[in-house]
């Protein structure tokens, strides 16, 4: 069973909880509550990894997508993995998306204000994202008391400066950064500019014409960027192919799926070790 910070107050859409629920569940039994004591035992000097899925999941998806992922990665006894649920998504659809970027923000400082206060007894934290995830991920770094071990930005639906300018304070406080791109992400390529140029009028903290560092990569190698970054354009990798899929079929886990690379990748960045792929 994987453990769950909820901090969802509707299954699909809704407000965001200050507080999260603790719970656990599986890609096949729905949420259920967690003793805060028996929780404090599964975080107590543990390295901890905070999984956060993008926009546009609901529930049901994301606790399927990264209750998968943590099949997939296998950590050491040492490490526990924690998902991270958001109201990343709307009953309106994709075109909440101008939206959703405040919404991570605030999820991010939530989750960091609950780290600061409820989580001291940890022996580390790490992260690994998709898609807007990323924002979460940058934020909660940024709202530590601590340094973060390391942070894994996979298709990050965010600017591709963010590293070096918007969350410079956040890259500072990570001991590892991993970044994982496609050039052949349409959802990044095209709906990412034109979502950010809409969401910049809400939100005015960043470049909207800037390209994704999910889609490009970071513009250079700074400090802690772990490289390298860029998936072969080859191999197709497109948005949704990161994470384990939310769906019945096709089988999981499979041993041909994309997602497998991907899982792979994480499990690097965070055992801190050098990447061979891609």
């Amino acid at each position: 069973m994987t453990l769950f910070l909820n901090f969802r107050t509707s299954p699909a859409g809704g407000a965001i909880a200050t507080e999260p629920a603790l719970q656990t569940a599986s890609d096949s039994s729905p949420l259920a509550p967690i003793d805060n004591v028996l929780f404090q035992r599964a975080i107590a000097g543990r390295d901890l990894l905070f999984a956060i899925h993008g926009y546009n999941n609901n529930q049901k998806e994301a606790v399927c997508k990264l209750s998968r992922l943590e099949t997939l990665l296998k950590l050491p006894d040492h490490a526990n993995f924690i998902g991270v649920l958001w109201p990343g998504d709307s009953r309106a659809g994709f075109i909440s998306y101008p939206v959703e970027k405040p919404t991570a923000s605030r999820t991010g400082r939530l989750l960091a204000d609950f780290c600061n206060r409820r989580l001291q007894q940890a022996a580390s934290f790490s992260f690994v994202s998709h898609s807007l995830g990323a924002r979460v991920a940058l934020e909660t770094i940024r709202g530590l008391k601590r340094e973060a071990r390391s942070a894994c930005l996979m298709a990050a639906a965010i600017e591709r400066t963010c590293l070096e300018k918007e969350y410079a304070d956040a890259f500072a406080k990570t001991h590892s950064i991993y970044v994982l791109a496609s050039t052949k992400d349409d959802i990044l390529r095209f709906a990412f500019p034109m979502g950010n140029f809409f969401g910049y009028l809400l939100d005015p903290t960043s470049n909207p014409l800037s390209k994704a560092l999910g889609y490009s990569g970071p513009p250079r190698a700074v400090g802690n960027t772990v490289q390298p970054w860029q998936i072969d354009p080859k191999l197709g990798y497109e948005h949704g192919e990161y994470l384990p899929p939310a769906l019945p079929q096709p089988a999981f886990p499979n041993p041909k799926g994309t997602w497998m690379k991907t899982a792979l990748f994480a499990k690097r960045a965070f055992n801190l070790q050098r990447q061979n792929w891609p």
